[in-house]
């Protein structure tokens, strides 16, 4: 009986969202579930250039190698390939391997991957269960600018920089800014932005994502050679294949 009221609760969301004026969280995800979920791409890879800013302004640089499955899978592996190093987000679980060695998974939902990518995807109640569980009040919500243009946002009131919450633009329903707490005393306010969205079969992709804590950056990440919507190997994203999957995906057409 929950699971049917549930899907009635996103039926209605969903089929009266663009009837008026968005008004809550809630509505807000139903409709960029609407907007993309019959085009939206599946899969996506691309080369990530991570620079990290330090405390005295220098800055350093790696080159990752990314492969997603959405909803809910992300495999990224450092330069150089050959020493079989990266982190793997799948099923609700992060692996991060090191030396090549076996890794052990915990729990943990990516905010980014929800936000940026597997709304689009896949159920909307899904979705919104996770966005509570990190914390966002999906009641809370006004509207506001971001970059020039008309924002939506969700989790804090008009004002309020300091409270998590994230940013959706009005025209395009694309995810742009998240800010959560973090730090050991959960004070320091981290900033994600997803910027320089360029298209990509049927969907979008935030070339730019920048990261700052306490107003101060921290990481920039640049993607290049963007291809979206290709087969992929699903053992890419199993835990068990990390050591033996062709680590090229990348360069594949």
């Amino acid at each position: 009986m929950k699971t049917l009221i549930a899907s009635l609760f996103v039926l209605i969301l969903t089929l009266g969202c663009f009837a008026s004026d968005i008004k809550s969280g809630d509505e807000l995800v139903a409709a960029m579930h609407k907007k993309y979920s019959s085009k939206w791409y599946k899969t996506l890879t691309f080369v990530q250039k991570t620079i990290t800013h330090k405390p005295d302004g220098t800055t350093t640089s790696e080159t990752w190698y990314e492969a997603l499955s959405a909803p809910g899978k992300l495999r990224i592996d450092f330069d150089p390939l050959d020493k079989h190093e990266g982190i793997l987000f799948a099923d609700g679980q992060i692996y991060v391997y090191r030396g090549g060695k076996p890794a052990t998974g915990r729990p943990f939902v990516h905010p980014l991957l929800v936000l940026g990518f597997d709304a689009y995807v896949q159920p909307v109640e899904t979705t919104l269960a996770q966005l509570k569980g990190l914390g966002l009040d999906m009641s809370v919500f006004h509207e506001d600018t971001w970059q020039g243009q008309p924002a939506y946002v969700v989790g804090a009131k008009q004002g309020d920089v300091t409270t998590p919450q994230f940013w959706v633009t009005k025209k395009d329903l694309l995810f742009v800014r998240l800010i959560q707490l973090g730090g050991r005393d959960k004070k320091s306010i981290q900033e994600t932005q997803f910027n320089k969205y360029v298209k990509a079969k049927g969907g979008w992709v935030a070339a730019e994502v920048l990261f700052f804590v306490d107003g101060k950056p921290t990481t920039s990440e640049e993607y290049s050679e963007i291809q979206a919507g290709m087969p992929l190997d699903a053992n890419l994203w199993n835990p068990e294949s990390w050591m033996t999957m062709d680590r090229n995906y990348f360069k594949k057409k």
